[in-house]
C-alpha cells in the first residue's frame, strides 16, 4: 500500500526542468523517505513541503522562458505550450491560488514582515471607461439637442419668409434699431471721408515741409533773390508747424469716431443680433407649442406638450431678458453718441476754422481745450535701425 501511494504521488505532476531532467525534489524526498523506512504518515508529509517547493520551481522565472512542444523536436508551432498555461492549469487542478502555500507558510512565522502588495486594483479602469461613456454620452445629448433646436429654428424662419408663419415683433424697438443702423452708415461715411482728408493733408503739410527747405537752401545759393526765398521759406515753415497742429485735431477726432462707430456701436449690434436669434428660437417654441396644443391630448400627447410648454418659458425668459439688455443698450448708446459728438464736431469745426484764418494762438488754445496732446516732431520716421 505503501509503494502504491508513492508511484501515485510520483505520477501526479512531472514537470520538465530546463536541462530537461524530470526528477524532481518530490521524488527525492519521496526515495528517500522509502530507503528510511519511514512510516506512511512520515511519507504522506512531505508530499505538501515536495509539492510547495514544485510549485516554486515552477513558478519561477526561467520555466516561464521554457515551452512543451507537442511532437517532440522540430514539431509545428502551433503544438507549442507556454508553461505559465500549465502553472494555471495544475492550480487549478488543485483548488490552490496561484501564490504557494509555502510563501504562505514563511510569511505566518513570527517576526516575518510581509513585503508590500503588488496587486492592482481594477478600478482605475472601469472608472475610466465609465468617465469616456459619460463624457460621450453628453456629446450626444448636446448635438441631439442642436440639431432638434436647429431644425425648429430653420423651419421657423422659412415660413417667415414664405409668410406662413407668425412672428413676434417689437414695433418701438425694431424702429429704434433700424435707426441705429442707419446712424452707423453715416458715421462710417464720416469716418471714411476724415481719414482721406487726414491722408491729403498730411501730403499737403509734407509738400509744404519739402518746399520750405528748398526755399531755405535757394535763399543761401541766391544773393540777389534770398530775401524772397527766406520769406517763403518761413511762410511753409510756418504753415507746416500749423498743419502739424491741424494733423493732430483731425487724428483726435477720427479716432474718437472709429471708437464709437466700431466698438461701442457695434457691441450694441452684438446684443442686438443675440436678440433676434432669441427671438427666433422664441418664435419656433411658440409654434411647436401650438401645434401640440391643437392636436390630440392622450397621455403621449399631454407629456410631449408639457415638454414643450417647459422649452418655451425658458426660451421666454432668454427673450425677455435680451430685449430688456438692448432697450438698456440703445438708450446709453444714445447717450454716449450726443456727449462724444458733440465735443468732437466742435473740435473739428474750431480747429480747422484757425487753421485756414492763419491764427495760430486759436489752434493751440483749441487743442488744449479739449486735451489734444500732439506727438513730438520726428516720432512717427523710423530709426535708423529700421531703415537699415
Amino acid at each position: 500500500m505503501t509503494d502504491s501511494i508513492l508511484s501515485k504521488a510520483a505520477t501526479m505532476e512531472i514537470p520538465i526542468n530546463s536541462n530537461g531532467d524530470t526528477r524532481t525534489a518530490e521524488d527525492d524526498s519521496l526515495e528517500q523517505g522509502a530507503q528510511i523506512g519511514g512510516s506512511l504518515d512520515e511519507i504522506v508529509g512531505t508530499l505538501p513541503v515536495a509539492m510547495d517547493l514544485q510549485q516554486v520551481m515552477v513558478s519561477g522565472p526561467n520555466l516561464n522562458e521554457t515551452s512543451i512542444v507537442s511532437g517532440g523536436y522540430g514539431g509545428a508551432a502551433e503544438g507549442i505550450i507556454p508553461t505559465s498555461s500549465i502553472k494555471d492549469i495544475r492550480s487549478k487542478s488543485r483548488g490552490i491560488t496561484p501564490s504557494n502555500s509555502a510563501a504562505s507558510r514563511i510569511a505566518n512565522q513570527p517576526g516575518h514582515y510581509p513585503a508590500p502588495s503588488m496587486h492592482h486594483s481594477n478600478s482605475n479602469p472601469m472608472m475610466s471607461e465609465e468617465a469616456t461613456r459619460g463624457v460621450a454620452v453628453e456629446k450626444f445629448d448636446s448635438v441631439k439637442k442642436w440639431s432638434i433646436n436647429t431644425y425648429k429654428c430653420t423651419k421657423q424662419m422659412f415660413s417667415e419668409r414664405f409668410g406662413r408663419g407668425t412672428k413676434t415683433v417689437d414695433m418701438e424697438l425694431e424702429a429704434q434699431i433700424d435707426v441705429l443702423r442707419e446712424t452707423k452708415l453715416k458715421y462710417e461715411c464720416i469716418l471714411r471721408l476724415a481719414r482721406d482728408l487726414t491722408n491729403h493733408f498730411y501730403n499737403m503739410v509734407q509738400t509744404q515741409q519739402a518746399l520750405g527747405d528748398t526755399f531755405a537752401d535757394l535763399s543761401q545759393k541766391s544773393p540777389e533773390l534770398q530775401d524772397e526765398f527766406g520769406y517763403n521759406a518761413e511762410t511753409q515753415r510756418l504753415l507746416c508747424k500749423n498743419g502739424e497742429t491741424l494733423l493732430g485735431a483731425i487724428n483726435f477726432f477720427v479716432s474718437s469716431i472709429n471708437t464709437l462707430v466700431n466698438k461701442t456701436m457695434e457691441d450694441t449690434l452684438m446684443t442686438i443680433k443675440m436678440y433676434e436669434n432669441a427671438r427666433l428660437e422664441f418664435d419656433a417654441y411658440r409654434t411647436d407649442l401650438e401645434e401640440l396644443s391643437a392636436g390630440p391630448r392622450d397621455a403621449a400627447a399631454m407629456m410631449r406638450i408639457e415638454i414643450a410648454q417647459q422649452q418655451y418659458q425658458i426660451q421666454k425668459d432668454k427673450y425677455d431678458r435680451l430685449r430688456s439688455d438692448v432697450t438698456i443698450k440703445l438708450k446709453f448708446l444714445d447717450e454716449n453718441k450726443v456727449k462724444v459728438m458733440h465735443k468732437q464736431l466742435l473740435l473739428f469745426h474750431n480747429a480747422i476754422s484757425a487753421y485756414f484764418a492763419g491764427n495760430q494762438q486759436q489752434l493751440e488754445q483749441t487743442l488744449r481745450q479739449f486735451n489734444v496732446k500732439l506727438k513730438p516732431p520726428g516720432s512717427d520716421k523710423p530709426s535708423w535701425l529700421e531703415e537699415q
